[in-house]
């Protein structure tokens, strides 16, 4: 089961923006290695890399049996290395236990207060709690099988059609996203969660101020401070419909019914057709003008009557669509169109470009998730993420708890750091208007611009020795931000390439953890190796966790760091016959890893082309070919390839999905609906607590980053948390099983020369 949904639901709180990693650590010894010195011989290297391919946890135990270690060339530093691991495995589990303790009492409490009040936000509450429970187990069959779960999901299920049965698009949203997140995401909730998120959707988009007060209304429910007045800045959806047109969203749909992997063809009779995005199309339409909070932006839908007209034609064209047993074509769909765009004019009169535009959000819905329009509005930003460049101040943002937009960090060596932006500044004003009350795009929409641009930020800061709060504006030019992608173990000075690589020296370990793939991650990438291969590198942990992807081209490079021969990954379509395919590329010795042992993490958060790359590199493992493994839990699963095309007239753009992604492996990487196998399974599965995820991602975001003065100078003894703790305190326990994996291979490699490479 994928868990994703039920872990966002956990670190949403937190307002991380999805980039993990981990930095630099020599081991401490957790105790002395007293007894090893008596042992004459230890196990194979090869016995304990074969359990952990095989993903044998109990034979792995019976290995890595400490006082089975003293002998090797790494002696002692091994054995305590072990019991360290051992020690923090056995932590986790009294951690786990402890948990489920604490989270089912504090159900207890929350069913007990609906019991009480039989209000839905206590009922919400405690579907959450379920939620972290069920995050605790690691066996859903102990989950389900708690009668208090069975009964609570049968209250929520009625709650939650009840509030969206009143209108209450809040409440049916929060509970049915609670239930969706229990069962799998492809479950018997997630048509209800799609629904009530485009309720919500269409809200924010047409009626801000409404979902303001429907927020604000939430948060003082639960007694919580309220939210900062509503902010209007750039929220008029009159502007962000310029542009849109009938003709536009017909191209979309027709490109998207002949184009997209999942049509009905030959080979492919279940597929989408026509009729599927014509019918999700008025679908759409039909939630809109039932969505009653959108009154205020298009008064004809107060009128009950022209309300009921209009859904009277909308459910003729919807039911002459699904009934229509021959393929509909681009005629039926301008003729549905035309039919709704009339009909409106004559009753509900909703402005036709919104029409246009949940109509062309209905259609695409009904393929995939990557599939979908580009508004005008939302081209600066798709354009900027595709370009790979970003220009702006350099400050990663979130909204606190008051909703105020409170300064993460500042990035190293950006004009936001050198003109004295701080981590826990709060932005108040943008250019002498209020950023009180703005949502996060709203913000980065105003902080961002043309590059060689001015923008003054108002920031609201407390005094250190007088904890007054003073305001402070700070004229800064905007620049192309770098955003570098290749990381290591720990930071020692200001510029992109100051790692520690290394997260074991004496053995020769290193660790780099790459947070995408842009154009220079590969570059970066041999440049972090040239720097050990100065030393001596033995062994590799490369970290792809919460790796969203990015570039097919560099992950292919990158996989040929690993793969010496073979296919790294092909394109198929829907029957599974390919497309092309990429084999590895010729790499120099001194740049390839074929010849160490390497680990790669992945989890969730590891998605398109960093499964790619563990992919193919775990295929060349199964081969012989390569000593690798893959560690964690089971990856994203987005393996399928997009094309863009520009719509009519310039304004609108549109991605398709084509193809999908095959690595040299029997599995599909991407998880079509209905799959109970999808992405990058570990060939070792290491679980990590919710807590330990969340304590790992803050730690390192705050110690990725190096604490610099107005010039650019290191602050001399700021706080900043050590990597190391993420082993020595057994946070990450990924990280800190990967490392002993390879201590084992690495114990016989000890004093060799380093390998002398071209």
């Amino acid at each position: 089961m994928n868990r994703l949904s039920r872990s966002a639901a956990i670190f949403g709180v937190l307002g991380l923006v999805g980039v993990f990693g981990l930095p630099q650590a020599s081991l401490i010894a957790a105790e002395p290695a007293g007894e090893s010195s008596s042992v004459l011989s230890s196990p194979s290297a090869a016995d304990v890399w074969a359990a952990a391919r095989d993903g044998d946890a109990a034979a792995l135990d019976a290995l890595l049996d400490p006082s089975a270690w003293g002998s090797t060339d790494l002696g002692g530093h091994l054995v305590d290395s072990i019991r360290l691991l051992q020690t923090n495995e056995d932590l986790r589990e009294q951690n786990r236990a402890e948990q489920i303790e604490e989270v089912s009492e504090e159900l207890d409490a929350r069913l007990a207060a609906y019991e009480e009040s039989a209000s839905p936000v206590e009922l919400s509450k405690a579907l959450g709690s379920a939620v972290g429970l069920q995050l605790l187990y690691e066996n859903d069959d102990n989950f389900f099988a708690d009668q208090r779960v069975s009964e609570l999901l049968k209250l929520g299920d009625a709650a939650a059609k009840e509030a969206e049965e009143k209108g209450d698009w809040m409440m049916a949203s929060e509970l049915f996203y609670r239930l969706n997140a229990i069962f799998d995401p492809n479950g018997p909730y997630k048509p209800a969660t799609k629904r009530l998120n485009k309720r919500l959707t269409m809200i924010r988009m047409y009626t801000p101020e409404q979902l303001w007060e429907i927020r604000n209304e939430r948060r003082l429910a639960e007694e919580l401070e309220p939210l900062p007045a509503y902010n209007a800045y750039g929220d008029d959806f009159h502007d962000k419909l310029l542009g849109i047109n009938s003709v536009t969203v017909r191209t979309a749909i027709q490109r998207a019914a002949s184009q997209h992997v999942g049509r009905k063809t030959r080979q492919h009779a279940e597929g989408v057709t026509m009729n599927h995005l014509i019918a999700g199309g008025l679908h759409s339409i039909r939630t809109m003008v039932t969505t009653s909070d959108l009154k205020a932006a298009f008064p004809g839908l107060a009128d009950e009557e022209k309300v009921s007209t209009f859904l009277a034609v909308l459910d003729e064209q919807i039911a002459r669509i699904e009934n229509n047993e021959r393929t509909a074509s681009a005629y039926d769909l301008r003729r549905a169109l035309d039919a709704v765009l009339s009909s409106s004019r004559d009753t509900v009169d909703v402005l036709e470009a919104a029409l246009l535009h949940e109509f062309g959000n209905g259609a695409m819905g009904e393929l995939d998730d990557y599939t979908a329009i580009i508004w005008p509005d939302e081209i600066a930003r798709f354009s900027r993420s595709t370009r790979g460049e970003f220009i702006g101040v350099g400050i990663q943002i979130q909204l606190d708890e008051l909703q105020n937009i409170k300064v993460v960090t500042p990035l190293e060596g950006t004009p936001a750091q050198r003109s004295g932006i701080r981590a826990g500044d709060i932005i108040k004003k943008v250019d002498g208007l209020s950023a009180v009350g703005l949502g996060l795009d709203q913000a980065v929409e105003v902080i961002t611009g043309p590059a060689n641009t001015d923008v003054t930020l108002t920031i609201e800061r407390q005094d250190e020795e007088t904890e007054e709060l003073t305001e402070i504006d700070f004229t800064i030019v905007r620049r192309k931000i770098d955003l570098p992608s290749v990381k290591g173990w720990s930071k020692y000075g200001p510029g992109d390439e100051d790692w520690n690589y290394f997260v074991d020296p004496e053995a020769g370990i290193g660790y780099v953890r790459l947070t995408g793939f842009s154009a220079d991650t590969t570059r970066d990438f041999d440049r972090a190796i040239s720097k050990m291969h100065e030393k001596q590198l033995n062994a590799l942990i490369l970290d792809l966790r919460y790796n969203p992807g990015g570039l097919l081209d560099q992950a292919v490079s990158m996989a040929s760091r690993f793969v010496p021969e073979g296919m790294i990954v092909k394109t198929v379509n829907a029957s599974g016959v390919t497309q092309e395919s990429q084999d590895a590329r010729a790499v120099s010795p001194k740049r390839s890893l074929s010849d160490i042992p390497v680990i790669v993490l992945v989890n969730e958060g590891s998605a398109s082309a960093s499964e790619i790359v563990s992919g193919a590199i775990q295929a060349a493992a199964h081969q012989g070919k390569i000593q690798a493994l893959v560690v964690g839990n089971r990856s994203f699963g987005k393996g399928s390839v997009q094309n863009v095309y520009m719509l009519p007239g310039g304004a609108a753009a549109m991605k398709v999905t084509t193809h999908y992604y095959r690595i040299d492996a029997p599995r599909m990487i991407h998880k079509v609906p209905g799959a109970t196998e999808w992405g990058i399974e570990p060939d070792l599965k290491v679980g990590m607590l919710p807590s330990q995820q969340a304590d790992a991602l803050m730690l390192r975001r705050d110690a990725d980053v190096l604490p610099l003065d107005e010039n650019g100078e290191i602050i001399v003894d700021a706080e900043r948390p050590d990597p190391n703790s993420l082993i020595t305190e057994g946070t990450d326990l990924q990280v800190e099983t990967a490392l002993v994996l390879l201590q084992t291979q690495a114990a016989s490699k000890i004093g060799e020369p380093t390998s002398m490479k071209d």
